[in-house]
């Protein structure tokens, strides 16, 4: 009877540091997923897309900066879809009120930058130093109330060593030299655990 309690509790045991393991944020592999969406995702749509939910998504081939993240965190079992819906339907006045809704839209909330930054400045994840590290995410102001968003890469240039991006500003998924081109308005990291 001992024996068989403590096999139990050894199982349970392992069950739970296995589990931990498996649903532990890596960020090594968050810049893998982005950069696996190069030459896989070929163009930018912002256009408005009925999406299934959770889980939803446009087709691979098109898409705006956002679904470059959005992608790239759900090979982690992170959906920002479903994440930022249930936040924002919870804490709607919490939320930019720039694009006058009354409600929130499962469909294209979460494929907004700024709900993405208010999201992740919630949760804690802002970085408020320039040490900027592969698999952070990181977002701009490109002027004329437009807002882009990235992932930093494990690459960097060759003379300045400054960390590439993988992103998608206008023609389809790319790893290039943006981090400094534009006004950096958000710089994020997630934690080792997501909840």
């Amino acid at each position: 009877m001992i024996i068989k309690f403590f096999n139990s509790l050894f199982l349970m045991i392992l069950l739970c540091l296995l589990s931990v393991q498996i649903w532990a944020f890596q960020s090594e592999k968050l810049v893998n997923d982005a950069r696996s969406q190069i030459l896989k995702t070929l163009y930018y749509d912002p256009a408005y897309t009925q999406l299934s939910y959770p889980m939803g998504d446009v087709p691979l081939i098109k898409g705006v900066c956002t679904d470059v993240v959005i992608r790239a965190l759900r090979h982690q079992g992170i959906d920002l879809q479903q994440r930022i819906h249930e936040d924002m339907k919870a804490n709607f006045k919490k939320y930019p009120q720039k694009w006058g809704l009354k409600a929130t839209d499962r469909n294209i909330d979460h494929r907004r930058v700024p709900n993405i930054m208010t999201y992740f400045q919630r949760q804690g994840y802002q970085v408020n130093d320039q040490k900027y590290q592969a698999g952070d995410i990181v977002a701009w102001d490109l002027g004329k109330g437009l807002t882009h968003i990235g992932i930093i890469s494990n690459k960097t240039t060759m003379l300045s060593k400054t960390p590439l991006v993988i992103h998608n500003i206008g023609y389809g998924t790319r790893e290039n030299d943006i981090l400094h081109e534009y006004k950096i308005i958000g710089h994020y990291r997630l934690p080792k655990t997501v909840n």
